[in-house]
């Protein structure tokens, strides 16, 4: 079976050009449920470069389906089996002023739009730089 990936390599994700973030925001928490971008949120910010991409949109979608420790393996192969968005589709990227930069092992770490690190990592002509997905067409 063929595997997907979302991972990047020495690349950073700007925010999306059709954002309205000024700087960046905590995703809140809707009704006690913890949305996408707040999961993914919670993940990569208490854990900057210690996920991929993969690892991090696969817990999201664990967590969200509420997946045990014993299916998590059969459930990762299954769910990449088929292309998944990237993290240039998350709210993160597209609504809420997160950069994402991936380093050269493919792990991810966030940096808000108004930060001096995003800004140079914006600029820098080492890494690969992509814009996050618009949210709407042009």
């Amino acid at each position: 079976m063929k595997t997907h990936t979302t991972n990047y390599f020495d690349t950073f994700i700007q925010v999306a050009e059709d954002s309205q973030a000024k700087a960046s925001e905590v995703p809140p928490t809707k009704g006690g449920e913890k949305s996408v971008a707040t999961i993914q949120f919670e993940i990569i910010s208490t854990h900057p470069y210690q996920y991929t991409s993969d690892d991090v949109i696969f817990q999201t979608y664990a967590v969200r389906q509420g997946l045990d420790e014993a299916e998590l393996e059969a459930e990762r192969e299954k769910f990449f089996s088929k292309g998944q968005p990237c993290l240039r589709a998350s709210p993160l990227t597209k609504r809420y002023g997160w950069g994402v930069h991936s380093n050269a092992e493919g792990k991810v770490a966030l940096y808000g739009l108004e930060s001096k690190e995003y800004n140079k990592l914006s600029s820098d002509e080492k890494l690969k730089t992509v814009k996050a997905m618009r949210s709407k067409r042009a």
